[in-house]
């Protein structure tokens, strides 16, 4: 697995009203609202990309559904490595023993991803983000 970068990390907030007075005002994050409750910074230095993601979308991005799954933990954040070959990195993450939480696809906003849980029950995927690799 070729890993060029984070593509992006962003904690998995149940609360979005609890997580935006957190990780903007308390900890003066530049982040903003990007859609719905997703507040996020492209561009923050020393990651590509930065936001807090609220549960709901993280299972309708995962799952097609709002709902989180009850068989499956929740996760508390996500970190997203980016990849040369998406495929090759999930073919290789099921090789190794590992399930997905869904095989690789491309999201609606043009990211081509898989992902999975890590043992602590964080949500990881390998991706190819394009707006990243724009110059």
């Amino acid at each position: 697995m070729d890993i060029l970068f984070v593509a992006g990390f962003a904690p998995i907030v149940a609360d979005p009203a609890a997580g935006h007075a957190f990780y903007r005002d308390t900890l003066g994050l530049p982040l903003d609202v990007v859609s719905g409750d997703y507040i996020a910074v492209d561009g923050f230095e020393g990651t590509k990309h930065l936001g807090v993601w609220p549960l709901t979308d993280a299972a309708e991005s995962c799952f097609g559904t709002s709902e989180w799954p009850a068989d499956v933990p929740v996760p508390q954040a996500t970190i997203e490595f980016e990849v040369s070959d998406v495929q090759a990195a999930a073919d290789e993450l099921v090789a190794k023993g590992h399930q997905l939480v869904h095989d690789t696809r491309t999201e609606p906003w043009g990211q081509v991803i898989a992902r999975l849980l890590g043992p602590e029950g964080l949500l990881i995927g390998v991706c190819h983000t394009p707006w990243l690799h724009d110059d």
